[in-house]
């Protein structure tokens, strides 16, 4: 039975389709897409991959385009699950250096090794403070939004991520108190009629001083 030969469908792994605009040239649409996250991201994990051979970087940017998509759409998980298994690496990073600095036959070895050491610790508290900041996102502050106004005020209360309207009577203004005040302090009474008024006065009597000296 003959056997049909199937073409070689093997393709340069280095390779990377880059859309051209009409009014664009090759090297302008080249430019523009190593702007790209996504691309500069590709061409930095493609580097650094080198112990899985060589990797396509066609398929590299379609796996990071299909994760930022579905990070922009709200789904963290596999944010979560990168976090997960850094934090463990880190860990075992802080352990190995930590034997290797209790090994180390000179100070300065023991120092350096210990001091690196608890770097990666560091780190590692960091990465599981961020899973925990992802699971549990913290609200900044008690955000409302309050409506001034001589009358009902409507306060939207965003404390437990709802939205909730309460009505508070605003039974006297600021501005109100002020002038009703003002006038009360300096409205004394009724005026009285415009005119001359004279007032009866007695005759000062003789006043006996001491003769000048």
């Amino acid at each position: 039975m003959a056997r049909t030969k199937k073409p070689n469908d093997k393709k340069d792994p280095n390779a990377l389709n880059v859309q051209q605009q009409k009014d664009q040239s090759g090297e302008e649409a080249v430019a523009l897409a190593s702007l790209r996250p996504s691309f500069q991201a590709t061409v930095t994990l493609r580097d650094y991959g080198k112990t899985f051979g060589d990797l396509s970087l066609e398929g590299l940017i379609s796996g990071l385009q299909e994760q930022m998509e579905a990070t922009q759409k709200g789904d963290l998980g596999r944010g979560k699950a990168m976090l997960t298994a850094q934090a463990h690496t880190l860990g075992a990073i802080f352990n190995n250096l930590a034997r290797r600095a209790i090994n180390a036959e000179y100070m300065p070895n023991f120092e350096a090794f210990l001091k690196l050491s608890l770097r990666a610790q560091s780190q590692c508290r960091t990465t599981w403070e961020a899973i925990s900041a992802i699971q549990n996102p913290s609200f900044a502050g008690h955000v409302g939004q309050a409506n001034i106004a001589h009358g009902p005020q409507h306060v939207n209360d965003q404390t437990d991520g709802r939205n909730s309207t309460r009505t508070e009577e605003n039974t006297k203004p600021e501005n109100e108190l002020l002038e009703k005040t003002d006038v009360e302090r300096l409205d004394a009474g009724t005026p009285d009629a415009s005119g001359r008024t004279d007032l009866d006065l007695e005759t000062v009597g003789k006043v006996d001083r001491a003769p000048d000296e």
